[in-house]
């Protein structure tokens, strides 16, 4: 029966829900916005047919932005605080160190101020994520952070500082658009500037949504021996834009497939558990959270959408569990549509703590967009008008018959050791880095 793909392509109820959430306005962690949005996605998965929706409450560091500044030669040059930044203020000399490669930190950086881009060479062989760059900064004792956008168009570029130790950052970080950048580092290269960001941060609560479909455990679902496989999301944005890309569209696609499964439930073999995480942005506080009290050996696989669907074909980190590969292959091939695949590991979204803590199976599910880093994403440019609702319904389907998939009894995904995934993770250079940032004991 295929009427399903029909019913999928002509679906108003993904993009409607996104619409929903990017008028909400702000849904930074923490924020009434994030909560408003919460439960706007259970009412959704609920109405689409999803069992026992609801919403899961946790602690987290709140941070509110207040006003951020970068003082050079008598004048202020635009820019935006970088989330958990302290509020403090830092002069220095104004070091521009390019890319920000590990190597580019070899110098005295002593009470500097220091600018990085936010991306990487072509020749280089991994992304290097902005709190490594950060981090690196701080331990070569820089006073101040500036965070330049790559992509043009006087954007500048949010993303947020901390860890889990330590939520609140080190030292002042703001992010510039690539042409302030620019005119910083041809004016004020060498000389005395001033990095001040003003903020506010206390205690605050997000919030994880829950709902699922599939075989029936009880009424609690609670059963402890029922397999399952995770759908997720992320329903929290940066504060600085509307949130669609990054990742409204995500969760948009969690209830389109919600709705396409609740259609095809008497096939699902698996329990399928959808749940929207709250506090990705501010270090995946929502999936550690749910990671940490979930019975890990129970998840089947964890599929994850994060920047899915803001271009026409698929694309899927598989963190080395090549069963997840074989299964792409087959709906690839089922299809006759491509998805693009990487077997590296990506540890920067919310699939991530179920694959270093439990080895679950997990694939990242993005989207080629032709272009390197986030686009428009962190930058207020993040609207709803970059993005396709074509785009939304045809991964719809392939996600959907991929979800079926991997549900079914007869299909075995091999797990990892924790050894195997940090000894990926240093093939592929990425381990030194994660333990800059606090990601890797």
């Amino acid at each position: 029966m295929t009427d399903w793909i029909g019913r999928t392509f002509t679906s108003t109820v993904g993009w409607d829900h996104l619409e929903q959430l990017v008028d909400i306005g702000n849904r930074m962690a923490g924020s009434d916005g994030e909560h408003k949005a919460a439960i706007a996605t259970r009412d959704a998965l609920d109405e689409v047919g999803a069992r026992n929706a609801h919403l899961d409450s946790f602690e987290i560091q709140g941070w509110t932005r207040g006003s951020s500044a970068v003082h050079a030669g008598g004048t202020d040059h635009e820019s935006i605080a970088l989330p958990r930044s302290p509020a403090e203020s830092a002069t220095g000399e104004l070091i521009d160190l390019g890319y920000g490669l590990p190597e580019d930190f070899d110098v005295d950086l002593d009470g500097s101020i220091v600018m990085v881009s936010s991306t990487v060479p072509d020749w280089y062989s991994r992304f290097i994520h902005r709190r490594e760059k950060y981090y690196r900064a701080v331990q070569s004792g820089a006073a101040g952070f500036i965070f330049e956008n790559h992509v043009e168009g006087c954007l500048a570029p949010t993303g947020s500082v901390g860890t889990a130790e330590a939520p609140i950052g080190d030292i002042p970080a703001v992010g510039v658009s690539s042409e302030v950048s620019a005119r910083l580092a041809r004016q004020f290269e060498s000389e005395q500037i001033t990095v001040e960001v003003d903020a506010t941060y206390d205690d605050a609560t997000s919030q994880n949504v829950h709902a699922y479909l599939g075989p029936k455990i009880d009424e609690n679902e609670d059963d402890e021996q029922a397999e399952e496989i995770l759908v997720t999301s992320h329903i929290d944005a940066h504060d600085i834009a509307e949130g669609a890309l990054d990742n409204g569209m995500g969760t948009a696609m969690v209830l389109e497939l919600a709705a396409a499964l609740s259609r095809r439930e008497d096939e699902l073999e698996t329990r399928v558990h959808f749940v929207v995480f709250g506090a990705e942005e501010v270090g995946l506080c929502g999936s550690e959270y749910e990671a940490d009290r979930a019975d890990l050996d129970r998840i089947k696989a964890v599929v994850n959408n994060d920047g899915i669907a803001r271009g026409r074909t698929v694309s899927a980190y598989t963190h080395g569990f090549d069963d997840l590969d074989d299964a792409l292959i087959e709906i690839e091939e089922t299809f006759d549509h491509p998805i693009s695949k990487s077997p590296q590991q990506g540890p920067h979204s919310d699939h991530w703590p179920f694959v270093i803590k439990g080895g679950v199976p997990s694939v990242h599910l993005m989207s080629e967009t032709g272009t390197r880093g986030r686009g428009w994403g962190h930058t207020r440019a993040d609207t709803l008008d970059k993005l396709e609702s074509r785009t939304l319904r045809e991964s719809a389907i392939l996600l959907t018959e991929l979800i079926v998939h991997l549900s079914a009894d007869d299909v075995t995904l091999a797990r990892q050791s924790r050894e195997e995934i940090i000894a990926a993770l240093e093939r592929e250079n990425k381990a030194e880095g994660m333990r800059i940032i606090g990601d890797l004991a």
